[in-house]
């Protein structure tokens, strides 16, 4: 990287403790209109300090332009190792961060650095002096320092911190030290960025039942206990280890515990010994591709609410105020409040088309005199399930079918003009197979009996419902079935199969 420009040791930031500012049309950054967008995704991943400020500093406020950008770099992404260190305040994190960051720097990485600091609920401000603990890293060619402020957010993270850590990693920061706000028992949102968590605790923060209830002690890769060489630390150890010998773990890997006293350095080599044995655990494991799936699953969801929300509100402002009042009045309660807003904001379209499915009034001709054709209940062995639903039935089941296209054997209890259907799989590869293994035996699809399933598809599809099937195909005893995929159903299969005689061929 180019040598620093300087740093700012404090700043103040204006902003309320209303942090979830709305997206906005791109406010200009300084310097970032003399650049296209390209020529600025280029100078950024060539280790430009003011073209990686102004970065950030987009991504900060909220600018169109910010997102644009973190497009145009997320290819360079995914080359950094994301390190997590948190814990309460006074546990000295930004020491430990300093300290930790010199040691990788010896063997020369390029170290990037995001210091978190709590915003004031009643000013808004925040003082961003964490680098005033690192001033031997601020000449360092090779360390960026950047300090954020959480803007109310909860969880320990400001809310632009996972786009700033991929604009570090496109940069070039090959490891990329996240200090979160002095955290609480239940704020663990740096476990959902980083690769790795590191959990400080010193001596004298509380006794035995506080190391126990605190959650952030479940998201812990490795446990340092700083301050080392104060009285009482041999006992945060000792309660450390107790914990953990009760404390069922999602892999194998057993958290060390770390002893260090950060002013002095003291143990900080040996701490990055033992996030290089993690790192190297998790590599050459199946927990690295899982980690980064859930990781970028809750990355997705989380942009998803937060545009929605955004979005919503922009739009439908004066409708929301108009709710407030009606709250505030307790003409409304807050959840009819919510569905009503959601309904005025078109949201609900395809939970409409699946209530006219469904049969409520105002449905279209082809969904009309719809009924429930069967239920099919995936079941580990039929053996063991028929006498089961006999007894809870009082009645016999049909003969035993096999459909060999589906690798299925199927035992039906009729109920009227509806059934039941017991799915055993007949092989490995089977589509219940493959669903029992994922989440058990249950509910595996929900089959409805429509006059017109050329028709019926047709109307879902242009309400917005996703098909699985967009024309009718021939299922057992020659029927006409098509599906509707979970993701428009609530999450439940859905099987549409045209009644018989009908005249839709």
């Amino acid at each position: 990287m180019p040598r620093p420009v300087g740093f700012a040791l404090t700043a103040w930031e204006g902003r309320g403790p209303q942090s979830a500012a709305p997206t906005r049309p791109y406010v200009a950054v300084p310097g970032a209109m003399a650049d296209s967008l390209q020529e600025w995704a280029n100078k950024v991943a060539g280790g430009d300090r003011r073209a990686i400020a102004r970065a950030i500093s987009a991504l900060e406020m909220g600018d169109a332009a910010g997102r644009e950008l973190l497009k145009k770099l997320f290819p360079k992404t995914g080359r950094a190792y994301v390190i997590g260190i948190t814990g309460s305040p006074g546990t000295g994190k930004s020491t430990l961060v300093e300290k930790l960051a010199g040691e990788y720097r010896k063997g020369g990485a390029q170290v990037g650095i995001l210091a978190v600091d709590p915003t004031s609920p009643f000013s808004g401000g925040a003082i961003l002096g964490d680098r005033i603990r690192m001033q031997n890293l601020s000449t360092d060619d090779g360390v960026y320092i950047r300090s954020m402020a959480t803007r109310g957010m909860m969880g320990g993270l400001a809310p632009a911190a996972h786009d700033v850590v991929s604009v570090l990693d496109a940069a070039g920061c090959q490891i990329v030290l996240v200090e979160t706000v002095g955290v609480g028992q239940d704020e663990v949102e740096v476990a959902r960025l980083a690769d790795a968590t590191v959990l400080v605790l010193v001596p004298g923060m509380g006794d035995d039942i506080q190391t126990f209830k605190a959650g952030v002690m479940e998201i812990a890769d490795i446990f340092v206990v700083n301050k080392a060489d104060r009285p009482g630390a041999d006992r945060v150890e000792y309660e450390i280890t107790t914990m953990l010998s009760v404390t069922p773990r999602a892999s194998d890997w057993q958290p060390p515990i770390v002893k260090t006293v950060a002013t002095s350095g003291e143990g900080v080599v040996a701490l990055r010994a033992k996030m290089d044995e993690f790192r190297a655990f998790v590599e050459n494991g199946p927990l690295r591709l899982k980690r980064q799936r859930e990781r970028w699953r809750l990355r997705l969801l989380a942009l998803f609410r937060q545009t929605l929300f955004e979005r919503t509100l922009s739009e439908r402002r004066e409708i929301t105020e108009a709710r407030v009042e009606d709250l505030a009045a307790h003409r409304v309660d807050p959840y009819t409040a919510v569905e009503e807003l959601m309904g005025e904001s078109g949201i609900t379209a395809r939970e409409v088309a699946i209530s006219k499915l469904m049969g409520r009034p105002g449905q279209a001709p082809a969904l009309q005199a719809i009924k429930i054709h069967h239920v099919g209940i995936a079941v580990s062995s039929l053996g063991v399930a028929t006498p089961v639903f006999e007894k809870l039935l009082g009645r016999q089941p049909e003969p035993e079918e096999v459909v060999d296209d589906q690798k299925v054997r199927v035992a039906a209890f009729s109920l009227g003009e509806s059934r039941i259907e017991l799915l055993e799989a007949t092989a490995p590869e089977s589509p219940i197979a493959r669903f029992i293994a994922k989440r058990g035996p249950g509910l595996h699809h929900l089959t409805l009996e429509v006059p017109d399933l050329a028709g019926a598809l047709e109307e879902l599809e242009r309400s917005g419902v996703r098909l699985i099937d967009k024309e009718p195909r021939t299922g057992a005893a020659q029927e006409r079935i098509a599906f509707l995929h979970p993701s428009s159903t609530a999450g439940v299969l859905i099987e549409l199969i045209e009644a018989r005689g009908s005249q839709t061929k």
